[in-house]
């Protein structure tokens, strides 16, 4: 499997364009819902987990910063390993966050860690149906 070496739990996706109606990208609100799924060997995920939490404690005092959660797969059958979910107030925050010189320089250096070789699949998302317990109720 080819291995794309990036830290993508909040990096630039290329080509993204915002859903039709929703200025930027943003969901009513304003918010902007970043996903990163990592598929990554398990006896590799403490490593990985300790540099990507330096790297979101950096992103989380960014302008715009609303949360960030990782979650880690409860199987190490699981494909994906890790899953980042990050929300910020506009796709133009989230932009300036991961553009920052230092946060650049972190996530460089994990690429270049060989203990933490993945392939990430970031991406920008609007939520396209959405289901709660009060809405199952209401049904």
């Amino acid at each position: 499997m080819e291995r794309d070496h990036i830290d993508a739990s909040t990096a630039p996706v290329e080509g993204s364009v915002p859903a039709p109606g929703q200025e930027g990208g943003a969901l009513p609100g304003g918010v902007v819902t970043f996903i990163n799924v990592f598929d990554i060997s398990a006896e590799h995920l403490d490593a990985f987990i300790a540099q990507w939490e330096q790297r979101a404690a950096l992103v989380s005092t960014r302008p715009g910063f609303v949360d960030s959660r990782l979650h880690r797969a409860r199987s190490s059958d699981t494909r994906f390993q890790l899953v980042n979910v990050s929300h910020w107030e506009s796709r133009e925050a989230w932009e300036a966050a991961t553009a920052d010189p230092e946060f650049r320089a972190r996530t460089r250096a994990a690429q270049d860690d060989p203990q933490t070789r993945i392939t990430s699949s970031p991406g920008l998302y609007d939520v396209a149906v959405e289901f709660s317990a009060a809405t199952a109720e209401q049904s």
